[in-house]
């Protein structure tokens, strides 16, 4: 069960509308009313998306013994399509007009064959669709944490993810919210009074000598500033490489940082292309300080957080906030006993606190007023020949 065991990788949304304090059987009769291929179409494009008890593809075995740990529901999502590729729609029309207008004196073929020919398509396509032959059944893990009202969602994709958020929908009549750095730093300044100063953000210029511009992976549609998780990212870089590697949390806890294993960079104006590199410790490297002194940001990159004794290291996206590779070490001879699982469950929720603490912590300099400072001493770190000393 993927949330359960091994490594993880998700991204987050948050739930609203759910009425009940807990999970009942009757909310596991509803999924299982709604399982992944209970319902069979044979329909040509069609998509049909229903629940699975978390095991296997065709796990309809929901019980609150094994779906619901420590508050929070375990189950999975079963996305059927049944679309035949268009190279092959394309072949059988090419082979339909070519039989039909073998006779033609002129070598083409008439209005009335071609017609007769996408007629003759459309019922190959009806016959194949319904022997089953181009059928593809996908999982998707789903943890939904009551008492964080939040969905962990083990796939990448708005298709997938969307397919899941429309069957919650309709089997609870819920809300799902995207989570992504700008919801994020939305709540910070809303719990701390800054939604003033959150509304007037606008994207940090960390090499003022370059024009800026609209960003290049900006979502058009969203109207958070999700731009802040690639500044967090510079930031957090600048923070580690010339002041400390021990950030204070706002619970007054601390969190030690690393930047490992990959580095992803994008020019945010699509003018001088991306970059990623695989190391031990990438932005030690020449060429990761290179890329962001020509005006590339990062998009993603490796993490090593030890907060309270515990260490997790992840893959964090930095506009979704999605997290990917994130291990979580348990007793392998524990893996079924209950006490185990639900130290896991309480584990994410750590994992998430932790990246979402951190982000704060830069929130408070962003938002908060003290950004100005920061940002020169980011601007002459960028321009130096070599990285600035650490301060004592």
């Amino acid at each position: 069960m993927a949330f359960l065991s091994g490594s993880l990788g998700f991204e987050r949304f948050t739930i609203s509308g759910f009425e009940s304090s807990q999970f009942e059987q009757e909310h596991l009769d509803a999924m299982a009313e709604l399982a992944g291929g209970k319902n069979e179409s044979v329909a040509e494009e069609n998509v049909l998306v229903g629940f699975l008890a978390g095991e296997h593809l065709f796990d309809h075995d929901f019980s609150l013994e094994k779906n619901v740990i420590n508050e929070a529901l375990h189950c999975g999502v079963r996305v059927d399509t049944n679309t035949i590729p268009s190279a092959i729609k394309k072949a059988w029309m090419q082979m339909e007009l070519a039989a039909l207008s073998k006779e033609n004196s002129s070598g083409r073929p008439t209005k009335a064959q071609r017609q007769e020919a996408k007629e003759a398509v459309e019922q190959r396509c009806s016959v194949e669709a319904a022997s089953g032959k181009y059928r593809k059944m996908a999982q998707f893990p789903l943890l939904w944490d009551l008492r964080l009202s939040t969905l962990y969602f083990g796939g990448s994709g708005a298709t997938a993810s969307g397919h899941a958020a429309e069957l919650l929908q309709r089997a609870f009549d819920v809300e799902l919210t995207r989570v992504s750095a700008g919801t994020i730093a939305h709540q910070w300044a809303l719990a701390n009074d800054q939604q003033a100063a959150y509304d007037e953000l606008l994207p940090a210029n960390f090499l003022p000598q370059q024009p800026q511009g609209e960003i290049a992976w900006a979502n058009e549609h969203r109207q958070e500033p999700d731009y802040l998780g690639n500044e967090f990212m510079m930031w957090l870089w600048w923070k580690l490489e010339n002041v400390t590697d021990t950030i204070e949390l706002a619970d007054g806890s601390e969190v030690t940082a690393m930047l490992t294993k990959t580095l992803s960079l994008e020019c945010p104006y699509g003018e001088s292309g991306k970059e990623t590199i695989s190391s031990e410790s990438p932005v030690k490297l020449p060429e990761a300080l290179q890329a962001i002194r020509s005006g590339k940001l990062p998009r993603k990159t490796g993490m090593t957080l030890v907060r309270n004794g515990q260490q997790v290291d992840l893959v964090l996206q930095a506009e979704s906030f999605a997290i990917g590779g994130a291990k979580i070490h348990t007793d392998p001879d524990n893996d079924h006993d209950e006490n185990q699982l639900e130290d896991r469950i309480e584990s994410i929720r750590t994992l998430c606190e932790t990246v979402d603490m951190l982000f704060h912590s830069f929130c408070h300099t962003r938002i908060g007023g003290a950004w100005g400072n920061e940002l020169e001493s980011i601007r002459r770190w960028l321009s130096s020949n070599t990285s600035a000393s650490r301060a004592a």
